[in-house]
């Protein structure tokens, strides 16, 4: 194998598969489509992610949950006799008739460095590690490339006006994927700059919790260990009574619901 060939293949490495390879019983119509400009036919229903394993593909790195939450599996490509370049997430996307596909499970966008326990919630804090926040000229390739539907330029705009509860928020979806980076005119690293505020917001913004409090104190207090060894010295009959006759919150339950006995909460 070339050295060109080896850089390829950092990320996946391609090994032989047969047509019946990962879609057993499977009668759906081979299509082609291009893979880093290689040409394979594979199902019309597949993922881009499963057409690439039937074509031969074994995932090294690039692969995370297949469920579309981890993000690891950005994925640019083309259309067919379309000028525009789309962006999804391979475990997620159906491949398409001579689609022309590259996956890019991570892009060098800048993370800047910091103390997170010295930063406060002065949006300031933001501002001085990632200047470029205001190179942002409002195109929106961010917002069109990100696969969760995460309205990003909205939340940059909101950093940009110091409203790092509003950034955080509506970043809530973001996975990570890096997709909105790699379309930014203003070369922008959004989901680490959006990933910086949630953090910011959950730790130094919204009130503590009363009842994680309470749990913390609990469990330092040593407060359920006399219950645990009873339930370690049962037997396994014993521990599915126990099991099947708890109480239960109600599938239509109020707020305010808190079981009978509340010793343990």
């Amino acid at each position: 194998m070339s050295a060109k060939e080896e850089k390829r293949n950092s990320d996946t490495a391609e090994t032989p598969g047969t047509e019946e390879e990962n879609v057993p019983g499977s009668v759906a119509k081979l299509i082609p489509v291009y893979v880093m400009g290689k040409r394979y036919e594979v199902p019309e229903t597949l993922t881009i992610m499963k057409a690439m394993e039937y074509a031969g593909f074994k995932f090294i790195r690039g692969c995370g949950c297949r469920g579309g939450i981890c993000g690891a599996c950005a994925t640019v490509y083309r259309k067919a006799g379309d000028y525009r370049l789309y962006v999804g997430l391979a475990c997620q996307t159906v491949v398409e008739p001579n689609m022309y596909l590259a996956q890019i499970p991570f892009y060098p966008a800048n993370r800047a460095v910091c103390n997170f326990a010295q930063l406060t919630s002065n949006p300031e804090e933001i501002f001085k590690l990632y200047p470029e926040l205001f190179r942002c000229i409002a195109c929106n390739l961010c917002t069109k490339a990100c696969p969760m539907d995460v309205e990003v330029m909205d939340v940059m705009s909101a950093l940009k006006q110091g409203n790092i509860a509003k950034a955080a928020i509506l970043s809530f979806n973001c996975i990570q994927c890096g997709l909105c980076a790699s379309r930014c005119m203003g070369e922008l690293p959004q989901y680490h700059i959006a990933q910086l505020a949630r953090r910011i917001y959950g730790s130094k913004i919204v009130p503590r919790a009363e009842h994680l409090a309470e749990a913390v104190s609990a469990n330092s207090e040593s407060r359920y260990d006399a219950y645990l060894d009873v339930l370690m010295k049962m037997g396994e009959e014993e521990l599915r009574r126990v099991y099947r006759e708890r109480e239960m919150e109600p599938e239509i339950a109020t707020e305010d619901w808190v079981p009978n006995d509340t010793q343990y909460l």
